[in-house]
Formats: structure tokens, sequence, C-alpha cells
């Protein structure tokens, strides 16, 4: 039984997982530098796949490297805070 609008076959994974993955991973260890990157990479890809159908896979592994590029973005804005804040306090 065939089910209209579906795909045939296995899903390719999105051209995009793989680097979004990558960028987000690197996000956590480079405090954040490439965190903005990976979050609008991931959800445009993320956006995609939902539209494709099925047609599009990898899934998780860009909604991985989405949610560790929001972290590393946040850790970035952290970090420039707390150094802003030890600039301006001096030797407290």
């Amino acid at each position: 039984m065939v089910i209209p609008n579906q795909p045939i076959g296995q899903p390719i994974e999105h051209p995009n997982a793989t680097a979004v993955l990558f960028l987000g991973a690197v996000s956590i260890l480079c405090f954040g530098l490439t965190g903005p990157v990976a979050w609008v990479l991931g959800k445009r890809a993320l956006d995609q796949i939902n539209a494709s159908g099925g047609a599009y896979g990898g899934r998780t592994q860009v909604r991985v490297g989405y949610v560790l590029g929001v972290v590393g973005t946040f850790l970035m804005i952290g970090f420039a805070t707390l150094y802003l804040l030890i600039l301006l306090g001096g030797n407290a």
C-alpha cells in the first residue's frame, strides 16, 4: 500500500546536519564563538526538515547541535559579562 505524499525510500540526511553538530560542539569548547552560527543554521535546518515531509533526516544531529549552540551562546554572554564586571570592578 502506497501512502500519498510520502517520499519513497530512506530519507537523506540534511546537508547542514553535520555542520550544525560540529559548530555546536565547538561553541561549548570555545566559550560560544560559533554558538550563534550553530543556533541560526540549526533553526533553519529544523524548519527545512519539518517542511520536507520526511524527505530529510538527521533531526537528532541538528537538534543536538542547535541546543549546544544555544548553550554555547549563553556561556559566551555569561563569560563576557563576568569579564566586564571584573574589569570595571578593579581589584575587589
